[in-house]
This record gives C-alpha cells, sequence and structure tokens, in this order.
C-alpha cells in the first residue's frame, strides 16, 4: 500500500477536536530553520574576518576575485558547521543519540518472524577470498540468531566473461557447497553491465527478486554485522512507511597507513554529521547505495532511473533513488549509530583521486535532473533536491579554495600584511571546515569510557594530531585534483565505474611523480607568489598549500608498508574494533 502524503502531517489536540499543526510551528521545519540559522551565522562570522583581513590597503581586482570565491565556497563551510554542531550537542547531551534521530526503535514489534530479505551483493572484477569471508561471517552469525530463513545471499555479477569471471564462478560454487543450506545463496552474472550498478539491482529485482519483501544493499567491500542487519529489518517492519533504512558506515580497521589515517578522522567527522543530518532531515536522508535495507516493492515503481538527456546512465544513482522515493511519500532514514556497518577505503592516494573523480562525474550529473525538474517538473520534494544540490556542493567548492589560494597570491603585500586578522581567518576557516571531526573528537575527549575505547586519551591525542596533519596535507592535493576531473569533464571526458583496487600496495616515485606532478607544480607557483610577499605571506599559505609541495612523497609514504606497520605498533590512528583487539 502506497503512503498517503496527507497522512504525514502532525497533528494537535485542541479543544477536545484534532487539528493539522501549523506548518510555521512544526518540529521539522523549526529544526531546518535552526540548521539553516546556524550554516548562516557562520557563513557571516567567516565572511567578518575575511573582510577585515582584506580591508587594508583597499580593494583591488584579486581582492575582489578572493572575496567572490569565498562566498562560492560558504555554503558547504555553514553545512559542516551546523552539522556538526547539531550532532555533538545530541552525542553529548541527548540521553540516546540513536533514538533521539531514529525514534523508529521505539515502535519495534520484536513480534513475528522478520519479513524475507534479499542480501544484494553487487561484485564487479572481485577478489572473491576478500569478499566472500565476511558474507560467511553475516550468514553463520544470522543462523546463530535462528533467521535462517528469514535472509538469502544474492550475489548479482557484473564481471565480463573471461577468467577473472571463471574463478568468481569457482569460488562462489566453492562457498556454496560448504553453506549448510545451498539453496539460500544465488549468484547472476549479466554479460552487460548496463546501467552499471543501478542497472545491476533492478535487473535482480525484476527477474529474481519474488519472494522478497527487503533487500539488504552491499558493496563488493561491505561489512554488516547479524545485529545490525536485523535492526535495520526489524526497523522497515516496524514502520510501514520506510522505504529505506541507512546505516552509518565507518571504516574497516586497516594496515596501510592511508586508509588507516583517513578513516580514524572520517569515523569521527561522519559520526556527529550523520547524527546532526539525521536529525533535522528527519525522513528525507540519504542513501549511499550500500549497507542499507530497501523496501523492494515503492524501490521496484519508484526507484527506475532513466538515462540522462544526452544518454548516459546516471552514476551517482543512490541519492536520486531516495529523491524519488522521498517525492512519492515513502519515508528514507539515516541509522546514525557506528556499530556493525564498515567498508574498506581506497588503500592509497591513487585509487582516492580515482574514487573522487567517480563520484565527482556522478555527482555533477546532478546538474542535468535539476534542470529537468525545474524545467518538466521531474516530481523531485524540495528535501530530494537538496539532497541532489548538497551532493554537488561537497565537490564545486574545490576550484574555488584554488581561485582563493592564487588570488590571495596576487594581493598580498608583505608591506601591509594585517597578520591578526589573517591568523584569525586561517584559523577560522579549517576550523569552520573540520568542525564535525572537530567537535566529535571532543566528544570523545570528554567521556573517559569513550577514549578507552580508542586505547585512551593520550593515543587519541596522538591519533588526532597524525590525521590532523594528514588531511591538512591530502585536502590541498584533493582540491587540485577534483579541478583537474571538472576540466576534464568540461572537456568532454567521460567517467565510467570501472573496476576498483581494494588491495594495500606500494607506490613507486615514478607513478607519483606521473600522477602528481601538476599538483606539484601548482605548489611551486602559489608558493612562489608568496614568497615574492615575505616570508609572512608563505608561512600562512603552508597549511593551505602545503601539501601540494610535498604530494608526491606524501603518496609514496602513506602507501608503504613499512610506514603503515609503523602507525600500528604505535597505535597510531587506531580505531575501536582495533583496540578491542589488540
Amino acid at each position: 500500500m502506497e503512503p498517503t502524503l496527507a497522512s504525514r502531517g502532525p497533528r494537535r489536540h485542541v479543544a477536545g477536536r484534532m487539528h493539522p499543526t501549523p506548518i510555521f510551528l512544526r518540529p521539522i521545519l523549526l529544526r531546518r530553520c535552526l540548521f539553516a540559522l546556524i550554516a548562516a551565522a557562520a557563513a557571516a562570522v567567516l565572511a567578518f574576518l575575511l573582510l577585515r583581513a582584506i580591508m587594508p590597503g583597499g580593494w583591488t581586482i584579486a581582492k575582489a576575485v578572493m572575496f567572490a570565491s569565498f562566498l562560492g565556497t560558504a555554503p558547504w563551510t555553514g553545512i559542516c558547521v551546523a552539522n556538526g554542531l547539531i550532532g555533538f550537542c545530541l552525542l553529548v547531551f541527548a540521553r540516546d543519540p540513536v533514538r533521539a534521530t531514529f525514534p523508529i526503535e521505539d515502535r519495534l514489534p520484536f513480534a513475528g518472524p522478520p519479513p524475507r530479505t534479499a542480501i544484494a551483493l553487487t561484485i564487479r572484477n572481485e577478489d572473491m577470498d576478500s569478499v566472500l569471508p565476511a558474507m560467511r561471517r553475516l550468514l553463520d552469525g544470522l543462523d546463530r540468531a535462528g533467521h535462517s530463513d528469514t535472509f538469502a545471499l544474492c550475489i548479482l555479477s557484473d564481471t565480463p566473461s573471461g577468467p577473472a569471471a571463471d574463478a568468481e564462478e569457482r569460488a562462489v560454487a566453492a562457498f556454496r557447497a560448504a553453506d549448510p543450506a545451498p539453496i539460500r545463496i544465488r549468484y547472476r552474472r549479466r554479460a552487460e553491465n548496463t546501467g552499471f550498478k543501478a542497472g545491476n539491482i533492478m535487473d535482480f529485482l525484476d527477474h529474481h527478486a519474488d519472494g522478497f519483501e527487503l533487500m539488504l544493499t552491499l558493496d563488493a567491500d561491505s561489512e554488516v554485522s547479524p545485529a545490525a542487519a536485523l535492526r535495520m529489518v526489524r526497523a522497515m517492519q516496524a514502520g510501514p512507511r520506510l522505504g529505506i533504512v541507512q546505516h552509518l558506515t565507518v571504516g574497516l580497521p586497516a594496515t596501510s597507513a592511508f586508509p588507516r589515517l583517513f578513516q580514524f578522522g572520517m569515523r569521527a567527522g561522519m559520526r556527529s554529521w550523520a547524527t546532526g543530518q539525521a536529525w533535522w532531515q528527519d525522513e528525507s536522508g540519504p542513501y549511499w547505495g550500500h549497507n542499507a535495507v530497501v523496501r523492494i516493492a515503492p524501490f521496484r515503481t519508484h526507484c527506475r532511473l532513466e538515462p540522462l538527456p544526452d544518454g548516459r546512465a546516471i552514476l551517482s544513482h543512490d541519492q536520486v533513488e531516495a529523491a524519488r522515493l522521498a517525492a512519492a511519500g515513502w519515508a528514507v532514514r539515516l541509522l546514525a549509530d557506528e556499530t556493525g556497518s564498515q567498508e574498506a577505503n581506497p588503500p592509497g592516494l591513487p585509487e582516492f583521486m580515482r574514487r573522487d573523480a567517480r563520484w565527482l562525474a556522478g555527482n555533477f550529473q546532478y546538474f542535468a535532473l535539476l534542470r529537468q525538474d525545474l524545467t518538466i517538473g521531474a516530481g523531485f520534494a524540495p528535501m530530494g533536491r537538496w539532497q541532489l544540490v548538497q551532493a554537488i556542493l561537497l565537490f564545486a567548492g574545490a576550484p574555488l579554495y584554488l581561485i582563493f589560494l592564487l588570488a590571495a597570491a596576487a594581493a598580498t603585500d608583505g608591506a601591509s600584511f594585517p597578520a591578526g586578522p589573517v591568523l584569525a581567518v586561517s584559523l577560522a576557516w579549517p576550523g569552520m571546515l573540520y568542525a564535525p571531526k572537530l567537535l566529535a573528537y571532543l566528544e570523545i575527549l570528554l567521556s573517559t569510557p569513550k577514549s578507552r575505547l580508542y586505547g585512551g586519551r593520550g593515543r587519541f591525542l596522538a591519533g588526532i594530531a597524525a590525521e590532523t596533519v594528514f588531511s591538512l596535507l591530502l585536502d590541498a592535493t584533493a582540491g587540485v585534483s577534483k579541478t583537474l576531473a571538472m576540466l576534464r569533464l568540461a572537456f568532454g571526458f567521460k567517467e565510467t565505474w570501472a573496476a576498483q583496487n581494494r588491495a594495500g600496495r606500494g607506490v613507486g616515485w615514478i607513478e607519483a611523480a606521473r600522477l602528481l606532478w601538476p599538483h606539484t607544480l601548482v605548489g611551486v607557483v602559489v608558493f612562489a607568489a608568496f614568497w615574492e610577499a615575505g616570508w609572512r605571506a608563505a608561512l600562512w599559505a603552508i597549511p593551505f598549500a602545503g601539501g601540494l609541495l610535498v604530494a608526491i612523497p606524501l603518496c609514496v609514504l602513506t602507501a608503504d608498508p613499512r610506514f603503515g606497520t609503523w602507525l600500528q605498533r604505535r597505535g597510531l590512528a587506531a580505531i575501536p574494533e582495533e583496540c578491542e583487539t589488540g
């Protein structure tokens, strides 16, 4: 049964009768207004600080470019502050932060068997020796919980014919033969990956999903605990209007230095970000395409993605699917709990850059969808449009940061360098951009039990220091990479979803130099311009552009197994799962 939008509005009791709550008094609207107010206030404060820094000496073209590029980045900065601050307050002050943002759990019936659920694992050219053990742990755990008949594993392959496909089929056959109930393990390989992952999922729903009410979507690098899987399924059972339950996903333990440092900060930032976002987005939350449970019938009806006007398939399908479900009256909720849902992060900087380029290409396709929605009406609700805009903003600020940096180099005058105001901007801007992560670090440091999960406050502080240096160096390089990816799109380069390397490996100096010489060149030009304005100006640029000068050695070092081993032995950037087993 389709949910009706009319049934969704809250009501209040007045003089013995039920009346619709005025829209301006509805809690969700008040929450969204608070979010917007915090975001706008943060952007305004930063604009004021920047004006204090650039006003001495009067306006110039370079200063005008600086301020204009800053205005383009202000929305994302405000979003970071608002999500981070709201999430921090909930994590620190709410009795149960998860229930504060996911009230469905208050209605869990725990009566009767859960709905039949397909575990939809999408793969393409994967090392099955790395993929299948996680599936074995999930199935065995569900068996121990008494739900062996509720779930079936459906392995959906887009691997092209050839030796890789043959090896994949042999691995799945052996996995199936070793299972106590082989009939519950199904394998389907398409000859062509039409529509990429979204097409793979929809083909499964059209031809192989009979008898299933729900679908647990997993990527090849996903790891979901039996408890987390059952929790999402029970939530769908308790909330018949739920179309998607998206679980917060954190990084798997890693020995390689790059994913180890990256996921240490990402875990903290995503916890506060997701908690804040879930609080104000409510039933119009995000979908990330994996580690989520989907209600099959409405998904099949509303999430069949047509090609873009230019004939290309939609790459970043997940947010579009969430927006379409929300527009049809189905709820999409984020379960902002970090336990039981994990994924692997890229093993090195080359893979990280390639992933960013794919995501950027997919997210920028949303421009066409938004234009289509405004002209002929694609049916997105306001929050659905916001999800698409936010996905664009994730990448759109990269060239503006680079323009700001170059304009700052041109505008800097050593004779009138306002050190105090410049220092204020230098601290405030990164502080606001990293607000979700920094506030989550503070939340952990305020709690002795939570600090112990990371090996104690001393080890946790050491991890924060290492990750902060890593992030400052990485973000400068990533900004140039995203800008170059945008330029490739502008000149007609077509990005596709190619097979991914997930295994740790070393990166040689020649490979790193071929990949990162443009970044190094930009860094040399930037610092040469700042050096002309004096040593104080060059010193100011180090946090913002220093990573460009060391991009090549950073790439080599963070992929070196010896450096990863060194970090691991000292417990630097360790996550709770590692500390539990260590």
